[in-house]
């Protein structure tokens, strides 16, 4: 049985940080390069930190970069997602998702940054 597992979302200040985790189940997660998206009400969802198998290379969105940090333990199936510097107009759902053959999503995290 696959699953993703996010928690680590909530209300926080603006400039404050947050760290998401999401635990991997039922697939080799050593194989598949992990991701974190997230989806604003009314918006499309949108990829905010991407992460290869073996962690050597990163992705962000300029919207971000310099901000958020993706990480992945692998002997732990699990990938993290460090906010700092967080903006109000970071609030949104934040999904983990997973992709090599096929791709897995998480079920979300909420994560609300007050003014």
């Amino acid at each position: 049985q696959v699953w993703l597992a996010e928690s680590g979302g909530g209300l926080v200040q603006a400039g404050g940080s947050l760290r998401l985790s999401c635990v991997a189940s039922g697939f080799t997660f050593s194989r598949y390069a992990m991701s974190w998206y997230r989806q604003a009400p009314g918006k499309e969802r949108e990829l905010v930190a991407s992460i290869t198998t073996a962690g050597g290379t990163t992705n962000y969105p300029d919207s971000v970069k310099g901000r958020f940090t993706i990480s992945r333990d692998n002997a732990k199936n699990t990938v993290y997602l460090q906010m700092d510097s967080l903006k109000p107009e970071d609030t949104a759902v934040y999904y983990c998702n997973a992709q090599f053959l096929i791709t897995y999503w998480g079920q979300g995290t909420q994560v609300t940054v007050s003014s």
